[in-house]
């Protein structure tokens, strides 16, 4: 080769030129595409020889290259000798030109055929092109011994590993396989959709008004602010740092894996009886789209004798009962929903169930149909859908807060709403039931939200999208108070009632109240069409990232254990069909008594314990200095003193107050006039107990089969899976010193 003796030449200090344009010109040929054939050749050479090293004139170190022992690199061109320090491991990150010289290059321009020791035929690449004239051997000269460089490559300083940390992350995000969402507007509506759902219409406003009216204000900002919102933010992070599901992000942690499982049993308990929501609210839209609501008068066949039809005079009524307003079991529009929709009549409790009735199945499978359609392809899908379901609610509210003004009594009705009363505040209950509010209108805990942020690119601001999620949240929820308020202020106005015998929350107010307010305005089926409408989309972006997050968990779990054949169509499927079949028994005849014991054990303590002991797995185990290194390689910021003490302290008290007071306070079971048997509590406190033990048994179930001594398994059961193996090697466990468990 032409450009093989110089290394046999000694070279003088007089023929080293450092000026800028060898410099920029050395630089150039390292960085720059590789020549044509024929012209510019290339030869890598990596030696360790002393004379050439000692020859090369002393130049001063950077700050960077004294702490990692940056290697040398001369460029020998001609007669021209230009020394530089090989680029750093994130310069090579950023440049793919640095990675590869020709081809099957490694960083640093080493070849894949490099043994690792400094000698010419240790490197066969350098012979293996023909030389021309104005070659360039590129020579790495290395000042330390293989086996030390060797070590240095495998321990790295802190802030070494943030950086090398960060490519890895951004490299696993590129090429890890998962999908992720079409733009930062579909994850941000999904979550908002999630977020936003039939509570905020049917719960919010009802406690509002009976716990202090604006002076309920204040218990609920302040807990969404030191208990809520820090949640939300901890799940967003987590989901897309890692980009697992609600099952798999446990390997930060493998001792609370069991919280992943309880999250996804919770979410999958919730579709049971949250998606027949949905077909009610589908079969009214359905009954709406007549001439005459069903629900006017007392004059269909499910109307029974003590029917009450406000409409008409005293001496028209079949009954001599005076009004009751409409929580009235005797009311057109409550008898429509419990005689004609639901068929109670037909049921005589729990233990009576029934067979479903086929118009009720029907709207059920078409919302289940939906929900598949939605979530089959997943987030490529489900990110389109909620660009309708997320942002029509919102057109529906205001449209009906425009005409609900011009009814007479509107104003009477925002006056109950936001009148405050400020001694209520005394109250622990009021508390309470903010607390409880706040906590499940954001959704923390239930792992839709962690699976949602995993389909996220790396560096998306989920801080961004955690506080406008929060706002919208607030938002809805006080903006649907005043359409609400105006129609109850209206029925108030109309039958001479007080609001207090007309508010109510849950089914009761848009299955019986809202109906029987629109009945009889000009265009009512108009009003209740869009009303029912808009019921169907803030439950079905809400039922889609219910049913996302045990897919997305289970799925993820499936193939970390080597099912890398199973396709998430066919999988959505038998979640979808599972659900569907279950969610069955709500719409049999004593389907409401099984609803209502669904809605208050599947979703109470146990949503509430996976929330608390993922707080608590994050900030004590995990540790708030990781995660709070993991957040600045996300964002470029290190999250503040009030994040890091609410995840620390404020969260898991208020968590753990809200369970405390929940169990204190509880109410006998019962739905309306009747009274659940024992075995029922029974049955409920079992189904809450189903998905919580899965935190103690994955635990114990952890400790015992992870290989090594009993300090080896609890330091590999509360380290992240990347540190087991440097455990089981003697290597120091940061999680057993009082720095890691104190810091804040």
């Amino acid at each position: 080769m032409a450009g093989m003796p110089l290394l046999g030449n000694s070279v003088g200090a007089g023929e080293l030129r450092e000026d800028a344009s060898n410099r920029s010109s050395s630089s150039g040929s390292r960085r720059g595409s590789s020549p044509p054939r024929g012209q510019e050749q290339e030869a890598d050479v990596s030696c360790h020889r002393p004379d050439l090293t000692t020859s090369l004139p002393s130049r001063r170190p950077t700050s960077y290259e004294r702490e990692y022992k940056v290697p040398t690199v001369a460029s020998l061109s001609g007669a021209s000798v230009v020394t530089h320090a090989a680029p750093s491991y994130e310069e090579q990150r950023a440049s793919p030109a640095l990675l590869c010289r020709n081809t099957g290059g490694t960083p640093g321009g080493r070849s894949v055929r490099d043994d690792g020791y400094c000698s010419a035929g240790s490197t066969p690449r350098a012979f293996e092109h023909k030389s021309t004239k104005g070659s360039v051997v590129t020579l790495s000269c290395y000042k330390k011994e293989p086996k030390i460089q060797i070590e240095e490559e495998v321990y790295f300083s802190e802030s070494s590993k943030r950086v090398r940390g960060n490519s890895i992350a951004k490299t696993a995000e590129i090429n890890d396989g998962r999908e992720t969402w079409g733009t930062g507007a579909d994850f941000l509506l999904s979550i908002i959709g999630f977020a936003v759902d039939l509570a905020n219409v049917w719960r919010f406003p009802y406690l509002c008004y009976r716990n202090g009216g604006g002076a309920f204000l204040i218990p609920y900002m302040l807990m969404l602010i030191f208990g809520a919102v820090p949640l939300f933010y901890m799940e967003l992070i987590l989901g897309q740092y890692n980009r697992q599901g609600p099952i798999t992000i446990w390997k930060i942690c493998p001792l609370f894996k069991g919280v992943g499982f309880c999250a996804v049993m919770v979410a999958f308990y919730v579709s049971f009886y949250y998606n027949v929501i949905i077909g009610w609210a589908f079969y009214f839209l359905v009954s709406s789209a007549r001439s005459e609501l069903p629900w006017l008068h007392c004059d269909n066949y499910w109307n029974t004798e003590q029917c009450w039809d406000a409409a008409r005079l005293n001496a028209t009524n079949r009954t001599d009962i005076p009004y009751q307003g409409p929580l009235s079991h005797f009311t057109p529009a409550s008898e429509f929903f419990h005689r004609a929709v639901l068929e109670m009549q037909h049921s005589e409790g729990l233990n009576d169930l029934g067979l479903p009735k086929w118009q009720l199945a029907i709207c059920l499978g078409v919302v289940y149909f939906t929900l598949y359609l939605s979530l089959f392809k997943g987030v490529k899908s489900s990110g389109k859908v909620v660009w309708l379901t997320a942002t029509m609610p919102y057109v529906v509210l205001s449209i009906l807060l425009a005409r609900g003004l011009l009814l007479p009594g509107a104003t009477r009705g925002i006056a109950y709403y936001l009148h405050p009363e400020l001694n209520r505040l005394k109250d622990t209950q009021v508390w309470v039931d903010a607390a409880v509010q706040i906590f499940y209108s954001v959704g923390a805990g239930f792992g839709v939200h962690l699976s949602y942020a995993s389909y996220n690119t790396f560096h998306n601001n989920c801080y961004r999208d955690c506080l406008v999620t929060t706002l919208v949240n607030c938002f809805t929820s006080f903006f649907s108070g005043f359409v609400i308020f105006t129609y109850l202020g209206f029925m108030s106005h109309k039958q001479g009632v007080p609001i207090s015998s007309v508010a109510t929350e849950g089914p009761g107010l848009v299955f019986q109240v809202y109906p029987e307010a629109v009945a009889t305005l000009p265009g009512a089926s108009l009003w209740a069409m869009l009303f029912f409408f808009m019921l169907i989309m803030l439950g079905l972006d809400s039922g889609m990232g219910g049913l996302e997050c045990v897919i997305t968990g289970l799925l993820d779990q499936a193939r970390a254990c080597g099912a890398h054949w199973l396709r998430r169509e066919h999988f959505t499927l038998v979640v979808v069909c599972l659900s569907f079949c279950v969610a069955c028994i709500n719409v049999t005849p004593g389907g409401i008594y099984m609803f209502h014991l669904l809605d208050t054990y599947a979703a109470g303590i146990s949503l509430l314990c996976s929330a608390l002991f993922e707080a608590v797995a994050v900030s004590w185990f995990y540790g708030l200095k990781r995660f709070s290194d993991d957040v600045e390689e996300m964002l470029g910021f290190r999250p503040g003193i009030y994040w890091r003490i609410c995840w620390k302290f404020v969260s898991p008290v208020f968590i753990i107050g809200v369970v405390v007071f929940g169990l204190l306070y509880q109410q006998p079971l019962q739905y309306q006039d009747y009274t659940y048997p024992q075995w029922a509590v029974v049955l409920g406190w079992g189904l809450a107990c189903s998905s919580i033990l899965m935190i103690p048994l994955v635990a114990v179930y952890k400790l015992f089969t992870t290989t090594g001594t009993c300090r080896q398994r609890i330091a590999c059961c509360i380290s992240p899976e990347s540190e087991h193996e440097a455990i089981r090697g003697g290597a120091p466990v940061s999680r057993f010193t009082w720095k890691h468990w104190l810091y804040v």
